[in-house]
Order: structure tokens, then C-alpha cells, then sequence
């Protein structure tokens, strides 16, 4: 078994059942060389146990998803300080025009690849909107943030993984010279945008570093990115597979916050993250020894009948629904908010502007590129458009919450 194969990641799951009932604790050989976890409590445990589980694991070393305490508190302490809810909040109008942007440049067409024509675009959008990048360097960005996703597209230490590094080391310093330009800028003229909330942070004296902000931007590029535009294609992709459940959305948009619930249970963009042990640790009767890597397989959690009835079948008023998708514990996902945000806002317009979405697909779509993550790379969609009646009409306004 293959568990990194294009075909085992567009549809892990009967793996995963098999793996729950008979390994929940499995063993994978070198190169990956790490012990995966499959079942709700054990995944749970391994991502709350922060005594037993580190989160120092091979990364870069500025990223403080990979610190644990105290420098974690104190740098996620400083990041909660700039991204805080309001912000967050203050950014629905931008997406929204975002959205209708892209919206309408694809419109006229009778099909559109969902993930490069709109949800990775608007979510990039988002990102560097937020941020404070002009958008005269926004090409520049998108070239950034390729090279950082390739990091996580190779787990062997091959000439692909080599090259990856040397990519990756070369846009860190084109980034931090960027870097150090834009605080410049914003020292002498503060904006309303986060990197300035980031330089403005204060926890009793203490301030984010230039290496520490350039780390977050880092991570923010390529996460942040990746999992708000996985949750929108994600989402249009259990739909269209569940024309039924399509109908009932159309029918019931007050069900659009436990869609987007259930999107992110049944088909979790991330489908697992990785931990170090700090000691050994008995689990599931077996002993993981002290400094081996452990991932604990998230998407797996989310589909154990143990927690989840029907656990295999897509329902959008599905409740309860405690899912793990952006993690758990004092390392759950900061920019959660801000992804459910934009999948709720992506999935009103198209609904609303497009009375049909049909997959489009001439073969098996092809995984996204990290290795991590679950979710069409591509997405061909045929499209019947809406008039602008029914699009400014009683459909938008029930989504909308009006």
C-alpha cells in the first residue's frame, strides 16, 4: 500500500477505515520513515499531549508552528495580538469584491477551472490584500508561494528535495530584503493592513523580530493560502458529487455554515500533520520510541464511526460535528476564522450565479501538489449561467442572511 500514491490521495478513505479497525498505529518504512495514527482519540491525543508530542519537526527554522514552549505561546500570543477577529471581520467586503471580480471575468464562459480561475486566485488575493504586498508585486508573491508549497511536495532527501531547499533558500532572502523594505514603509507611514499590526504588537515589551515576521509570513503564504482555496474546491467538489445535497443548500441557506462544517470534516484539506516524540510512548499497544516522527492523520479522525455517525456520507446539517480539520489545542489553526470565511462567501456567489455546477472531469482529477493536502490540483466545472435578476434577487439575499 502506497499511501502517497495520486491514487490512494484522491481517495484515502476505505485505507483509512481498514487502518482505524486493524493498525490504528502503523509503522511507514524510510524514506517517510514515521508512525501515523488513524483514530479520532489517538489523533486527538497527539495533538493536545503537548508533554509527550513536540511540534519541533523538520521545518523552516522560523516557522512557529514548529516551536512549542515557551516560544510558541509567546510568539502566537504576539501573531493573535494583529490577527485578531476584528480584522478578520474587516475583510468580508474585500473578498466579497474579490470574489465577484474573478466572478465575472469567467462568467461569459460555459466552463472554468474552479482552482486556477478562482478559489487559488482568491485566496491569494486575500492573503496579499492582507498583508499590505501592492499588487504591483503580486506576481512576485505567486512565484514566492510556489516555491514554498514545493517544500512540502517531497519526503525523501533525493536531488528533488535538494533543489527544493536551494529554491526555497533563494526566495527567503528575495523575501526578506522585500521584507525589510515594506517595514521600512510602514515604521515611516503606518496602514491599515496586518503587517503593520504585526510590527505594532506588544506583549509586556516583547516584539516579533524581523525573522520571526518574515517567518509568519512564510507560513501564512503557503498555509493560509492553501487551505482556503482547498475548502472552497473541496467544498464545489462534494456538492457536485452530492447533487442532492446541492439542492438542499439552494433550498436551505441557513445550512451554509454546517456545509462548510462538513466540507472540512469529509474532505479536510489538511489531511495530517507531524509531531516529534519526546520520550517513549505507548499507543494502541504499540511503543513509539523517543525522537521518532509521529503524524497524526487528521482527514482519518474525521471519518471514525466511533465519534462520527455514517461517518462515509456528505451531509450539510450533519450535528453534531467535532471535527479536528484545523487541529486542536494550543496549536489549532489561527487563520480557521478567516478560511470559513471565504468558503462561505465562495460558495454564496457561485450558487447564486450559477444555477448549475457540473464537474467537467475527462479522467481522475489530479491531487494538489503537497503531499499533505487533499483536494483537486484541477477542477473543470460546466456552467449555466444566471441572469441578473435572479442573481440581485431573493437567492442572493437568503445567503447573504438579509
Amino acid at each position: 500500500m502506497n499511501l502517497f500514491s495520486a491514487e490512494m490521495r484522491r481517495d484515502p478513505f476505505a485505507a483509512y477505515d481498514d487502518l482505524r479497525r486493524d493498525s490504528p498505529v502503523f509503522r511507514v518504512p524510510p524514506p517517510f520513515d514515521g508512525w501515523m495514527v488513524f483514530d479520532y482519540d489517538g489523533v486527538r491525543q497527539v495533538l493536545q499531549d503537548h508533554e509527550a508530542f513536540s511540534s519541533q519537526v523538520p521545518a523552516p527554522r522560523n516557522w512557529f508552528i514548529s516551536f512549542d514552549a515557551p516560544r510558541h505561546v509567546l510568539q502566537r500570543t504576539l501573531i493573535s495580538k494583529a490577527l485578531t477577529p476584528r480584522l478578520i471581520a474587516q475583510l468580508e467586503p474585500r473578498i466579497r469584491d474579490c470574489s465577484r471580480e474573478l466572478l465575472d471575468a469567467v462568467e461569459p464562459s460555459p466552463a472554468i477551472d474552479l482552482a486556477s480561475e478562482y478559489s487559488s486566485p482568491l485566496a491569494r488575493m486575500v492573503i496579499a490584500g492582507m498583508i499590505g504586498i501592492p499588487a504591483a508585486d503580486w506576481p512576485t508573491y505567486q512565484r514566492w508561494s510556489d516555491t514554498i508549497l514545493r517544500l512540502s511536495d517531497t519526503r525523501s532527501f533525493g536531488p528533488e528535495a535538494e533543489a527544493s531547499m536551494l529554491d526555497f533558500a533563494e526566495v527567503t532572502a528575495e523575501m526578506s530584503a522585500w521584507l525589510e523594505d515594506l517595514i521600512q514603509q510602514r515604521r515611516e507611514a503606518p496602514a491599515d493592513d496586518l503587517l503593520t499590526r504585526l510590527l505594532e504588537a506588544d506583549v509586556d515589551g516583547a516584539h516579533l523580530s524581523h525573522e520571526e515576521i518574515l517567518g509568519f509570513i512564510q507560513l501564512l503564504t503557503v498555509a493560509g493560502q492553501e487551505t482556503a482555496s482547498g475548502v472552497i474546491t473541496n467544498a464545489v467538489l462534494c456538492l457536485a458529487e452530492a447533487p442532492e445535497q446541492m439542492e438542499r443548500l439552494r433550498a436551505h441557506p441557513e445550512l451554509l455554515g454546517s456545509a462548510v462544517e462538513e466540507v472540512l470534516r469529509f474532505r479536510s484539506p489538511l489531511q495530517w500533520v507531524m509531531r516529534t516524540a519526546r520520550r517513549g510512548i505507548a499507543l494502541h499497544g504499540f511503543r513509539i520510541p523517543p525522537g521518532a516522527l509521529v503524524v497524526p492523520v487528521i482527514a482519518s479522525a474525521n471519518r471514525d464511526t466511533r465519534v462520527f455517525r455514517a461517518p462515509n456520507s456528505f451531509d450539510i446539517a450533519r450535528d453534531p460535528n467535532p471535527h479536528l480539520a484545523f487541529g486542536s489545542g494550543v496549536h489549532a489553526c489561527l487563520g480557521a476564522p478567516l478560511a470559513r470565511m471565504e468558503a462561505r462567501i465562495a460558495l454564496t456567489d457561485l450558487m447564486t450565479r450559477f444555477p448549475r455546477l457540473e464537474l467537467a472531469l475527462d479522467g481522475p482529477w489530479e491531487p494538489r501538489r503537497a503531499l499533505h493536502a487533499h483536494g483537486p490540483r484541477r477542477l473543470p466545472l460546466r456552467l449555466t449561467n444566471t441572469d441578473a435578476q435572479h442573481r440581485n434577487g431573493a437567492a442572493v439575499h437568503a445567503f447573504h442572511g438579509e
